[in-house]
C-alpha cells in the first residue's frame, strides 16, 4: 500500500509542471485576394490562412506583494516623487519606479512591491 501511495505522489509531481504551463494560443487570421478575372465573368479568388503564434501582452498589471521585474516592464524608469502630484516621499528601502503610466513603489534589495499608483504619469 505504501509503495502505491508514493507511485501516485512521484507521479502528480512529475506530471504538475506540465500541467501548470499556460497553454499556447494561435491566432488564425484569413486573407483573401482576387487572382484574377475570367472573360466569361466569374472570378477566381484565392484564400490564404496565415497562423500566427501567441502574443505577448504589452502591458504588465502590478500587484501588490509581486516581485517586480524591470524586462517586464514598459517604460522602466527610476522616478522623483517630487514631480508627480500625489506620490509622497518613499520610506527608507524603497523607490518609485515607472511602469508604463503606472508609478510603483518597489522594495530596493528585495524588488517585492508595496504599492501601485495606477495612470499616476501622463
Amino acid at each position: 500500500m505504501k509503495k502505491f501511495i508514493l507511485g501516485i505522489v512521484a507521479a502528480t509531481l512529475v506530471a504538475t509542471p506540465a500541467l501548470a504551463a499556460a497553454p499556447q494560443q494561435q491566432r488564425q487570421e484569413t486573407q483573401r485576394t482576387v487572382v484574377k478575372q475570367r472573360p466569361n465573368g466569374t472570378t477566381v479568388v484565392k484564400q490564404r490562412t496565415v497562423q500566427r503564434g501567441p502574443q505577448q501582452n504589452q502591458y504588465r498589471n502590478w500587484k501588490r506583494g509581486e516581485r517586480f521585474d524591470s524586462r517586464q516592464a514598459r517604460n522602466y524608469r527610476q522616478i522623483d516623487y517630487r514631480k508627480y502630484r500625489g506620490l509622497k516621499a518613499p520610506p527608507r528601502g524603497y523607490r518609485y519606479v515607472q511602469s508604463g503610466n503606472d508609478a510603483v513603489l518597489v522594495g530596493v534589495t528585495s524588488g517585492i512591491i508595496s504599492a501601485v499608483f495606477a495612470n499616476m504619469i501622463r
